[in-house]
Order: structure tokens, then sequence, then C-alpha cells
């Protein structure tokens, strides 16, 4: 055993080393400093973040010495690959035995052959995550392209409630319970359990030369993905990976130049505020705000440049004033900016429960943000979401070809109305 552990951490030193000598972050909560440094002066060369699913909250049901595999879908490729792992949510340390990355074989539980990597945490095989803490793998050799279904499969050994994102707005699968370790399995048949949501990895990042920065989409299920299945009465969506976001990361691939990309990541979470403090906010969002989840969930990614801050349907929903909303994008703004992070800001979309009162806050936050086209010197430009949704003769209401039913939410044409109207050339301005 000792002669493996001392092969198993020279092999990751000789990655670490042809790296570059870019070294993995080390296993930490987040460090503010070294973030704000590292996104002020991310490079060609720079680690980037090609996914995520930001956590919040603990699984219904623990995991019983099993293994999960989530499918990520890459916004960009390069030519190795980091994972992080969080704990933020948990009561107990969270033990991982093994992990693996492999490209997914049409996006399920299936890898392709010859693809399979073990991963490392400083070195080691097994790695504990504390409580409220986070890892990053070491970094592994494995080429990608965009748009790669990667496969993430970690081992937890033990009896743990683990830390989810609740909709993956795709499948992910687990082994039974009890069926011990899979992670380096290329069939796919032990993983026998689907589940919709995403376990235990919250973001995976490439290397890639291309690649100018990292655009991190920053809301509430608007962001997150809600109505992204839904293509219409009696219709079938055609594949996976539906979002405004994840059209607007084809986008950037299919319209950009090749040595100008750009890498995009969801850091959405359904039912979320911008403003800590609406009266109507249910107890289960506390610690969930815009403000509060910024550090994990933006500002820990890396080679972030830009943020698409959409929020704010929630806080009007819930009684919150528009000075109240306007306070807090101010706050954050000022955070992201400081930190070298340009904001574009989506004002809020229409909701059939506002009253006339609410819609008049609405007016004011798309009245604020739209002054000089850069919140008046507090953002860095406007995406209009609204002008593109709004039902033409009732604008407080969503283009019925649009509404998924809910007057909310808007369905799999009105993400791509969304994603086609904002300009790269505006995201671009970001990068370095």
């Amino acid at each position: 055993m000792k002669i493996r552990a001392w092969h198993t951490a020279m092999a990751a030193a000789a990655v670490l080393f042809t790296l570059l000598g870019d070294t993995s972050p080390a296993a930490q909560s987040y460090d503010a400093p070294r973030q704000a440094a590292d996104a002020a002066t991310a490079g060609r060369s720079a680690w980037h973040t090609s996914w995520a699913q930001s956590q919040q909250g603990l699984a219904e049901e623990p995991l019983r010495n099993q293994t999960v595999r989530t499918i990520a879908r890459l916004s960009q490729g390069g030519s190795a690959v980091r994972i992080r792992v969080q704990n933020q949510f948990g009561q107990e340390r969270l033990d991982i035995a093994h992990a693996s990355v492999a490209v997914s074989r049409d996006g399920g539980p299936a890898v392709r052959t010859g693809t399979t990597r073990e991963l490392t945490f400083s070195g080691s095989e097994r790695v504990g995550v504390p409580v409220g803490g986070e890892v990053w793998s070491d970094p592994v050799r494995l080429p990608t392209e965009a748009q790669t279904d990667l496969a993430v499969s970690l081992h937890v050994p033990g009896t743990i409630r683990p830390g989810v994102h609740g909709a993956a707005w795709r499948d992910n699968y687990l082994t039974p319970a009890d069926s011990g370790d899979h992670t380096t399995d290329a069939d796919g048949t032990a993983f026998t359990v689907t589940t919709p949501s995403t376990y235990l990895v919250s973001a995976v990042d490439v290397r890639s030369p291309r690649i100018r920065g990292t655009i991190v989409a920053y809301g509430s299920s608007v962001v997150d993905g809600a109505g992204s299945t839904d293509c219409g009465p009696g219709c079938s969506p055609d594949g996976t990976d539906q979002r405004w976001t994840d059209v607007l990361a084809r986008r950037i691939v299919r319209e950009l130049p090749a040595d100008r990309q750009l890498a995009l990541a969801n850091a959405g979470i359904n039912g979320t505020p911008s403003a800590p403090d609406c009266p109507g906010t249910s107890d289960v969002y506390d610690g969930l705000d815009a403000a509060a989840r910024l550090d994990r969930d933006v500002l820990a990614l890396h080679g972030v440049t830009g943020v698409i801050f959409f929020y704010g349907t929630n806080d009007l929903q819930n009684r919150c004033t528009s000075e109240q909303i306007l306070d807090s994008y101010r706050k954050v703004f000022s955070r992201l900016r400081a930190a070298g992070v340009k904001v574009y800001v989506v004002p809020s979309t229409p909701r059939p429960g506002y009253t006339d009162q609410v819609n008049r806050y609405r007016w004011d936050i798309g009245t604020w943000a739209g002054h000089q086209g850069d919140c008046g010197g507090a953002c860095d430009g406007v995406i209009d979401f609204d002008q593109v949704i709004k039902d033409p003769v009732a604008p407080n209401s969503i283009n019925a070809r649009y509404d998924v039913g809910d007057g909310v939410h808007v369905n799999i044409a009105g993400h791509r109305a969304e994603a086609e109207t904002i300009s790269l050339r505006m995201l671009l301005s970001s990068g370095h």
C-alpha cells in the first residue's frame, strides 16, 4: 500500500508539473482576496470554470456506500479538467473514497472507452471535505470540447446526506445503496437510479488558451432553467440543456473567433431572492440571497470576468420595495466590480401576481438599470429580456407563445429568444 501511495503521489506531481506548473486550489473555504486576484489577472493560460450548478441544501435521502455519476455539459473544452466538491450544507465531514472523470456516451451513464481518468486531491485518492468547506481536485489531462458531456463519478463509502442542487434539468445517476465503488465503470449498468438533482460536485474547470474569461449567470429560477424542458403541448424536447444559458454558450462557440472564446457557468438557484429582507421570503431561502452566496457561487469560480445578474421577480413577489431591491443590487455589483468582474443586469420580467404598486417598483428597477445604459455607472450593461418576452398588447404579461402556463417562466422557445438577444460583443468586452 505504501508503494501504491508513493506512485499515486508521483503521478499527481507529474500532472501538476506538465500543466505548466499550475497548482490546484487546496481544500478550503472561500478565500476572497485570492479569488479577487484570480479574477483580475486571469489570462489566456488560466483555468476557467466551464460548468457549474450551485448547491442549495441537502438531499432528502442519505447516500449509503454509493457512487454518484453527474453529467456536466461543458460550455468550453480544453486539454485538462478539475472539479469542485462541496459540503456547504453538510452536518458532518464528507468522505470521498474514489473519484473519476470521463466523457459520457450520449449523455447517459455509460462512458466512452479510454476516456476515464482517476482523480486525486492533493495527490491522494481519498479526501475528506469539512463541514461548510470545499475541495478542488488535482488537474488531470483529458481532451474535451465545447458541449462535451463530462461524467463525474464520486464514491461515498459511508452514510451521509449530501449537498445537492435541486434541479439539474437533465438526468444524473446513482448506484443502489451499499453497492460500493463504481467510479471507473465504463458500461454504466451499475447506475440504476436516476435523479433530477445534482449531487456533491458543483463546478468543473477546463484549461484552454482560447478562453478569455468565464461569464457567470446569477439569479433565481429564471437563470436556473425553469421551463427549459417545456416545448409545448404534445411536444418532446429535442435533447437536454435547453436553458438560455446553454443556448448562449452554443452561440459563443459558433459566433465568436476561435481564439477569443468565453466559458459560461450557471449559478442560478430556484426561488432565491436578491435582497435578504423581503417580508414574504420563506425561511427555506435564508442564506441564499444574492449577497450571501456571492463568494462561493460566483467569486470562488475561476477566470470569472463577467456576471449576468437576473434577480428581482421573487423579491417583488415577496413584497420588497424597489429601494430594497436596488440596495441589494448596488451592494452585489460593488463587490463584483471591486474583484475586476463586469456586471450585466437583466431587469425584472413580468409576473401575473404583481399589483399596480409592484409594477411601479418593477418600472423603478428597469428605469434605474437603463439609465445611461449602465445603471448610471453602477453596472456595465443591460440585457432587456422584458422587451423580448413580454406580451406586446399586455406588457405586464409574458407573450403566450413563450409562457409555460404560470405567467412567470418561459418555455424552450422563450429561452432561445432570450439567448439570441444578448450581445456577444458586450460579453467579450469583459474578457482578457
